[in-house]
């Protein structure tokens, strides 16, 4: 429980009781909370200021503590009554805005050790029990300061930012977005001559780049396991293997013939 020490060490000359020093660990976890000590007593005192330390007085009433509380975000208001009865002390903490109570009781002998009230590093024990029943009996039901709540709109707001199909590990398109592709003409309009050229890659009909195999006009894919006529007989392929074509394959493949325009003289055995 870092800080309570020096809190505690601050208030042993008030500590007389091992239910003041419950009291001084039930008040540094609101502390912890988010909330800060207004002063002793139902009613508010003149030139009252938030502290994490406890108020002057705040043991003077033997038979109850009251002590008010404010959220540092000035949220919330709580009025904190500790009444004992036998050996166990009952929590009643209210929250003046919204009229919201909670009730914690604590066995006074569970968490503190009576013998050590002059030693901070023996008189408190179970303190994670402490915490939790604390946490869980008053912080949960009446709501913590907002400032939390304050934050998470803001990381809200960056993702908003964001695509709703943003994904961080896509690989982003070529084309950026938001942008469209270029309007090309018409091939068959007479100001379209050499368009192609803008095209390598033959978007459009074309392009620099020249595939043997796939240029003119589409053609049906090739399956190999079936056999080619005069190459391979059926099933010399297994289906679904690679296969590299070691010539051009099909006859009136259409394309450039590249005896279409021999150079002069090409039969010329010396040439």
């Amino acid at each position: 429980m870092a800080g309570l020490e020096p809190l505690y060490a601050w208030a042993r000359a008030a500590i007389s009781r091992p239910q003041d020093a419950l009291i001084c660990g039930v008040h540094w976890e609101l502390v912890r909370h988010g909330y800060r000590c207004l002063g002793a007593g139902d009613q508010p005192g003149p030139d009252e200021r938030k502290s994490e330390l406890l108020p002057t007085g705040w043991e003077a009433n033997k038979e109850v503590y009251a002590l008010r509380y404010k959220s540092t975000d000035d949220a919330r208001e709580l009025l904190l009554k500790a009444i004992m009865v036998e050996d166990s002390m009952i929590l009643n903490v209210m929250d003046r805005s919204s009229q919201k109570v909670a009730d914690v009781t604590l066995a006074v002998a569970d968490y503190i050790n009576p013998e050590h009230l002059d030693d901070f590093h023996m008189v408190y024990k179970n303190t994670e029990e402490l915490r939790t029943r604390i946490a869980s009996g008053i912080i949960a039901p009446l709501g913590g300061p907002t400032e939390k709540a304050k934050k998470e709109p803001e990381a809200e707001k960056k993702d908003a930012d964001l695509p709703r199909d943003y994904d961080p590990l896509r690989v982003p398109p070529r084309q950026p977005a938001g942008t469209r592709a270029p309007s090309w003409p018409s091939p068959l309009s007479p100001f379209a001559v050499g368009g192609e050229d803008l095209d390598p890659f033959g978007g459009r009909s074309g392009g620099m780049i020249v595939d043997p195999l796939r240029s003119g006009f589409p053609q049906p894919g090739i399956d190999p396991s079936s056999g080619i006529p005069g190459r391979l007989p059926p099933g010399a392929v297994p289906p679904g293997a690679r296969f590299d074509p070691f010539g051009p394959l099909g006859a009136g493949r259409p394309g450039p013939d590249p005896d279409h325009l021999p150079p002069p003289g090409y039969d010329d055995m010396f040439m």
